[in-house]
């Protein structure tokens, strides 16, 4: 079942509260999203440890062949 932008929003939103997400449906097919994170708490780690941080908050929609969410292209960066 493919997963809605507000339901992944969501669950970034609950590991970062106060963060900028913008989420894209890439395909225009429910299955295949973007996501854009910006939040104060990226500043000093380096691109993998913050991505690793975003995809902890999604882990559980991801997990196995039956995961939700298939394929997410994501950025992360602290505010400039």
């Amino acid at each position: 079942m493919a997963m809605e932008s507000q339901e992944i929003e969501h669950l970034i939103r609950a590991r970062f509260p106060d963060a900028k997400i913008t989420i894209t449906d890439l395909a225009g097919d429910g299955n295949h999203w973007a996501a854009e994170v910006v939040d104060e708490s990226f500043r000093g780690l380096n691109r993998v440890q913050q991505q690793r941080a975003v995809y902890a908050a999604l882990k559980e929609k991801m997990a196995g062949n039956d995961g939700a969410l298939h394929a997410l292209a994501l950025t992360t960066k602290a505010p400039e």
